[in-house]
């Protein structure tokens, strides 16, 4: 099974990144063999729904699972069309929570928020 997780530097030692549209990197994980890659957020930087463009370009990556800390509410509908399940990270390790998912003991991440638009008017 392919997951996918939010993280803040391209290596297995980092960290879940708080914010999912915005983070620098996903980790592509395979459940399976263990192996990895990591995909750079090109919509880390957009003016707008960039978390509609990151949940995209994750989905496209044909992963199943998404673990992170939180997610908007339109990146959870893409993530809801595509059929990828979502749960919520429990601390900062990737690695504490990939054996976590493994062993079950992740929460379905079940609340959504709007999302953060910043307007400067």
């Amino acid at each position: 099974m392919k997951l996918a997780m939010p993280v803040d530097e391209k290596n297995l030692e980092s960290t879940v990144c708080i914010s999912f549209g915005r983070t620098p990197y996903f980790l592509i994980y395979n459940t399976e063999n263990g192996e990895h890659s990591f995909l750079d957020n090109s919509a880390a930087n957009s003016q707008g729904g960039a978390g509609i463009k990151a949940a995209q370009a994750v989905v496209d990556q044909k992963v199943e699972v998404l673990i992170t800390p939180r997610c908007g509410e339109n990146a959870a509908e893409v993530f809801s069309a595509a059929n990828v399940a979502l749960y919520k990270s429990s601390g900062n390790s990737i690695l504490e929570n990939i054996a976590s998912f493994k062993n079950n003991e992740l929460s379905k991440l079940v609340e959504t928020h709007a999302g953060l638009h910043q307007h400067n008017k």
